[in-house]
């Protein structure tokens, strides 16, 4: 979640020596093709949208883990118009001694899946790691798989992403990704997981690490660090893992995410994954951002990220969901215009998103204490296809007129979905096309026989 200030001085710095952006001659060219990158799918071969945010309880552990995210969470999400949740769990609360594995904090995920199994969420569970873990006062990696080799730490209170770079933290990735024990280790934890969720019905994937970092090597700069550890390191972890969970679970889909540096339009090392059913997960955070300066539209950083992150996946032939994203702070002047250039970024390569983060109050938080939309973040909930049973020729939405539409050739089977969110007006929905709608608060449920070529207008017009 963020970056943090180090990022800014030494990836800018360091991407624009390598040459890794290419210039931008404007910023607003037309949508750019993506081919190669596929869509997501279910076990009925629908297309998938997921959109939602992600589920965070860093400050409880122990007996109290995940007491922060309640029923209500989940009641809400699906109130406001989502389906997708990626839910934080952490390694050093599941296995807090050596191969000792807590059935309570299982049954505390077990209880979490089910309010989202009952208002209809797909989960995706996130090993999530924040600056490695406990050791170095965060959430992560156990104390006990934490190797230092004595090198120092000292905190950053005031910039916590910068700890990342401190000699300690650097070296106990390394470990992480060399020693064999500790491989074996965390390819276990992970068997433990897949074989308890293989089966559970709201469970769509594994995010196998969040924001994976690692060590630079002298002369280094961080986006040759990064491509490197990710080709040398990353790579060879995900297959690992990937082995271990096969073992137990056959047809969960697995995310993989790059280093933070892909933040800064630096595309990323990693190769191939031999596995049928991954996908690419990277974060799209702006360090300038993060760092609390407004959104430039004449910057071209959103056309330059999306420039360096489709490459990997329209080679590997994977499909995307962005893991996180959404600045500290919404309000500033041209934070409008970034989530309506966002929205339809992400809308042109990704089978979806998990918003930073599902929470009431300030920050990040999706919504303020009385449970509205905080600032400018209600142009996250717009209308889309969760699921289409079909082929997907065009999905739109223009922001501007509030008008959604999706044209797609049934498929065999299945029913094809339409998520609309609540508003102040209504949406008004018409089919062209052979089609049975049914309609149903905030669903719209559309079935057509094969071959039939089918589009759906959603419109949205004033009260009146």
């Amino acid at each position: 979640m963020g970056l943090g200030s180090v990022l800014t001085s030494v990836v800018a710095s360091a991407v624009l020596a390598a040459g890794a952006l290419a210039p931008v001659a404007d910023a607003h060219p037309a949508p750019p093709d993506r081919p190669g990158i596929p869509r997501l799918t279910d076990d009925e071969g629908r297309t998938l949208t997921l959109r939602g945010w992600s589920f965070a309880d860093k400050a409880n552990s122990g007996d109290q883990a995940l007491t922060g995210i309640t029923e209500k969470h989940f009641r809400d999400l699906r109130a406001k118009g989502f389906d997708f949740a990626r839910l934080l769990i952490f390694w050093d609360d599941l296995e807090p001694r050596r191969g000792q594995y807590s059935t309570g904090y299982l049954r505390k995920i077990d209880r979490v899946l089910g309010w989202a199994r009952k208002y209809d969420v797909r989960v995706v569970l996130d090993a999530h790691q924040d600056v490695f873990g406990p050791a170095f006062g965060s959430r992560g990696i156990p104390a006990w798989a934490t190797r230092t080799d004595g090198l120092p730490f000292t905190p950053h209170p005031d910039d916590w992403f910068s700890e990342y770079f401190e000699p300690a933290v650097q070296r106990a990735f390394t470990h992480l990704y060399e020693d064999p024990d500790l491989q074996r280790a965390q390819a276990q934890m992970w068997k433990v997981v897949a074989d308890r969720y293989a089966h559970h019905p709201a469970v769509i994937g594994y995010d196998l690490i969040n924001e994976p970092m690692g060590e630079l090597q002298e002369g280094e700069d961080l986006p040759t660090a990064a491509r490197r550890i990710e080709a040398r390191q990353l790579t060879p972890m995900y297959n690992r893992l990937a082995r271990a969970i096969r073992s137990v679970d056959r047809s969960t889909w697995l995310f993989v995410e790059p280093t933070p540096a892909v933040g800064e339009g630096v595309p990323t090392g990693l190769g191939v994954i031999k596995d049928h059913r991954v996908v690419y997960a990277p974060h799209f955070y702006n360090t300038a951002m993060e760092a609390g300066a407004d959104y430039d539209p004449s910057a071209g950083w959103i056309e330059s990220y999306e420039a360096a992150v489709t490459a990997y996946p329209a080679q590997q032939h994977i499909p995307v969901v962005v893991g996180e994203w959404g600045p500290l702070n919404n309000t500033l002047p041209q934070m409008g215009r970034f989530y309506q250039d966002a929205m339809a970024s992400l809308n042109r390569y990704t089978s979806g998103w998990a918003g930073w983060v599902w929470c009431y109050g300030g920050g990040y938080c999706a919504l303020d204490e009385n449970g509205d939309f905080a600032a400018n973040k209600d142009r996250t909930a717009t209308p889309y296809a969760p699921a289409v049973a079909g082929t997907v020729h065009s999905d739109t939405y223009d922001d501007t007129a509030r008008v959604y539409r999706l044209t797609y050739t049934a498929g065999r089977r299945g029913t094809t979905e339409i998520s609309l969110p609540p508003t102040a007006g209504r949406w008004r929905v018409s089919v062209d096309g052979r089609a049975e709608v049914r309609r149903h608060g905030g669903e719209v449920h559309v079935r057509a026989r094969k071959g039939v070529r089918v589009t759906v207008t959603v419109a949205w017009t004033a009260r009146g």
